[in-house]
């Protein structure tokens, strides 16, 4: 029945190694700040949820939505950390940026090399995330950009999960239809009842409860 099958990447294939505030607090210590792990990590969570939805757009967003970093990393910032200066916010930023591009950040989940091996030979495979252009060197140095056949971002594409338009947009691109492609994702809201909208058959990884290789037992495959 199934063609393709898009994967999630964060919480779905891979993951940090450390939290986002342990990794901001190791940013701000090459720039001679004393941050505090868990307030960052509570700053984080807030300025993420926070962020407003965004329409789609025609082509990529702009500078590979390095823009909407800064303004999560300033609103960050600016509850963690409000007595810091403009140059001490601008360079605590461009060190983050390109900390979380470093494939030591990311780590695989045990599951992921088993399943997409097992998927690769039958399935036409693809990311689709709400990243930038990072994601395919962590891909990369992680050893599984080989099984994709695509890797869709939303600041290439120009549309955001849980917005329909960046599922249309990639299985434009792959050739396929909806009711031949499965999506597997972590998320309720971007990916399972967002891909479920388009018309995709949906696997629901909640990692508290399954395994990616229980997408290997999926009814549609």
């Amino acid at each position: 029945m199934v063609k393709a099958i898009l994967f999630d990447a964060a919480g779905t294939l891979i993951r940090l190694t450390r939290s986002v505030g342990e990794n901001y607090a190791y940013v701000g210590t090459q720039v001679g700040l004393r941050l505090n792990a868990q307030q960052l990590d509570q700053a984080f969570s807030l300025a993420w949820t926070a962020l407003p939805s965004r329409k789609a757009i025609d082509g990529p967003r702009d500078d590979d939505d390095k823009g909407l970093w800064h303004d999560i990393v300033f609103r960050v910032l600016d509850r963690a950390a409000p007595g810091l200066s403009a140059l001490d916010r601008d360079n605590f930023f461009e060190i983050a940026y390109e900390h979380f591009a470093e494939p030591e950040v990311w780590e695989l989940f045990p599951d992921v090399i088993e399943v997409l091996s097992e998927l690769h030979p039958r399935y036409q495979l693809a990311v689709i995330s709400n990243f930038d252009g990072r994601l395919r060197f962590v891909l990369e140095h992680l050893g599984v950009r080989k099984f994709f056949k695509y890797v869709f971002l939303s600041s290439e594409l120009g549309a955001d999960k849980p917005d329909p338009e960046i599922f249309h947009r990639s299985l434009k691109f792959i050739g396929v239809s909806a009711d031949v492609t499965l999506h597997v994702g972590d998320d309720p809201a971007r990916d399972w009842r967002a891909a479920a909208a388009v018309g995709l058959h949906v696997f629901e990884l909640d990692r508290k409860t399954k395994s990616l290789r229980d997408l290997l037992r999926h009814p549609a495959l």
